[in-house]
């Protein structure tokens, strides 16, 4: 086994399943998918140097309706589910808050 370094401290899990489903929403012009549009936002990225990683997953088995199911890993028990059009910047603040959503939100 090899072992490769990376710089995330963190990484964001977006349902793939759920992007389908919405289909974009997000962005600067709303076309984007989730996961699209969280790796634009700084810090943020899929390769090994962004700091925190979006990665997409086939399906995280909650499936809200016209949203899209995303976990931080750092908080795995408190998944979120985001609407279309949401704020994509305060959810990139929320997940990249060191001391958790709270510090986030101040």
């Amino acid at each position: 086994m090899k072992r490769a370094k990376s710089n995330w401290t963190d990484a964001v899990l977006v349902c793939a399943k759920c992007s389908r489903k919405v289909d974009g929403g997000f962005g600067e012009k709303g076309r984007d998918g989730l996961a699209k549009a969280l790796r634009r936002e700084p810090g943020f990225g899929k390769k090994r140097k962004a700091r925190v990683g979006v990665v997409e997953v086939k399906c995280l088995g909650l499936c809200p309706k016209n949203a899209v199911t995303v976990v931080d890993t750092r908080r795995p028990g408190e998944w979120l589910v985001v609407a279309p059009g949401e704020d994509v910047a305060a959810l990139a603040a929320r997940v990249a808050a060191p001391d958790g959503p709270d510090q986030a939100e101040r």
